[in-house]
């Protein structure tokens, strides 16, 4: 019998918010699926926008490692940071001259090895370097090693996400989606073995416009004028998803979406 590998994602993390979902809702889900390894999307952790060293540390000590997306350069200092912290993730696919890695590898206890790889898509998003090339390249440096490879594809279109998956299956071991902060309802094992999931949503504010403050969001429609966004504090919502996959032949064996949603309001000043 092949051992398993437990794998557990977690959606954008949306500011104060956030953080204060992953503290709730991650221990009973540690709990139930006792994960060898835990992954969080953190670009939007500061604010609601960006991630900041300090707010970085702070989530490394809850979780393995953090990828991240078109929000990673929007803190000077976290842009510095990316030289220091290989746990924190840049999509592999902005040019080379960026800091930062787009791909952490390690070892585990059991002898294998692990792979996160971090991509971000081009439809309706800046015209970076292509991120299908880039996972072929990718891929190509670590096909030695044999690992199992996750990636998160950071990026709006759904199409792209989607393409991306049946680009990727049975190449690595699976592929979730993150930008959009709504969960989709579409995780699935593909035909070579690779677990998919369009997108895995959020962990942040729940009575929100994907995160941040309803009424804000509704000004920005009504007026088409620039808005000053904030994270939104009424309620919490917590999305992951949990992968299982086989650690000899690298291929998925299941994956569940999970959802925790606190209803609770919160007085606007604090």
């Amino acid at each position: 019998m092949h051992d398993r590998y437990g794998f557990l994602f977690l959606g954008d993390i949306i500011g104060r918010p956030g953080r204060r979902a992953l503290k709730k809702f991650l221990p009973p889900l540690l709990e139930k699926y006792s994960p060898s390894l835990v992954v969080a999307n953190g670009e939007n952790a500061a604010g609601g926008i960006g991630i900041t060293p300090d707010i970085c540390r702070q989530l490394l000590a809850q979780v393995d490692v953090l990828t991240s997306g078109n929000h990673v350069w929007d803190k000077r200092d976290a842009v510095e940071y990316l030289d220091q912290e290989q746990r924190l993730l840049r999509p592999a696919n902005y040019p080379s001259p960026n800091p930062g890695k787009g791909v952490y590898t390690f070892e585990t206890k059991q002898g294998f090895q692990v792979a996160i790889l971090n991509l971000q898509g081009r439809v309706f998003m800046e015209p970076i370097d292509c991120p299908f090339r880039a996972a072929d390249r990718e891929l190509k440096l670590l096909e030695d090693r044999n690992p199992i490879i996750f990636v998160d594809f950071h990026a709006e279109a759904t199409s792209e996400k989607q393409a991306m998956g049946w680009y990727l299956d049975g190449r690595v071991s699976a592929v979730v989606g993150t930008h959009t902060h709504v969960p989709t309802a579409d995780e699935k094992i593909l035909p070579r073995g690779t677990a998919f999931i369009t997108d895995v949503g959020m962990v942040g504010g729940y009575e929100s416009v994907i995160g941040l403050k309803k009424d804000q969001a509704i000004q920005r429609f009504l007026t088409s004028r620039p808005q000053r966004f904030e994270p939104a504090k009424q309620g919490l919502v917590f999305s992951s998803v949990f992968v299982e996959v086989d650690t000899q032949t690298g291929k998925a064996i299941s994956i569940q979406r999970e959802m925790a949603v606190e209803d609770v309001k919160e007085d606007e000043s604090t």
